[in-house]
């Protein structure tokens, strides 16, 4: 039978189910996919909170909706850092980045089409969950590489000793679970 931690994210409750990371840890997995009422609403308290940004910056995959509901309600647009390299990507920057969910390294890319549409830009970096800051860290990097200014990082939950970081903006803590 599973397990669930019981959170409220912009006034709407949700049940996040619990899955191990290891024999010492669980997580409680915030999948924003299909919340449509919740997308909507954590995205207009989020903006509430940002400064004034140019252009929206997300790694690939569980943040994209988030960073699309964020550039629709500010009209603003929006990036995404890809996983691989595709075919239309040309002299793609590339960064490592190992993140608590995946538990192995994986690669980050913005292609040079991309990396015109933020050189001098202000960038808001949106993510879904911010745990160790391992892919906060390596969208940063590409923030900078990329010859941007970074506006700030964002994200709905901030999980662990993330909500102590003073460097990040967010709506909620999400607890670990240690066993």
């Amino acid at each position: 039978m599973s397990e669930y931690y019981t959170m409220k994210i912009s006034g709407l409750e949700r049940n996040l189910e619990k899955f191990p990371v290891n024999e010492k840890l669980d997580i409680a997995a915030f999948i924003i996919f299909g919340d449509v009422e919740l997308t909507v609403k954590g995205c207009e308290e989020l903006l509430k909170k940002v400064p004034e940004f140019d252009v929206i910056l997300t790694p690939e995959a569980k943040s994209i909706p988030i960073a699309y509901e964020m550039a629709r309600q500010s009209c603003k647009p929006y990036i995404i850092a890809r996983k691989g390299v595709k075919v239309y990507m040309r002299n793609p920057l590339e960064v490592t980045v190992t993140s608590i969910t995946t538990k192995k390294k994986q690669k980050l890319y913005l292609g040079e089409t991309e990396v015109k549409k933020i050189k001098g830009k202000r960038v808001l970096i949106v993510d879904d969950v911010i745990s160790t800051g391992e892919s906060l860290e390596a969208v940063r990097q590409l923030v900078k590489e990329a010859g941007a200014i970074e506006a700030a990082a964002c994200a709905f939950l901030a999980e662990g000793d993330a909500a102590d970081r003073k460097d990040i903006i967010f709506l909620e803590k999400l607890p670990l679970f240690f066993k």
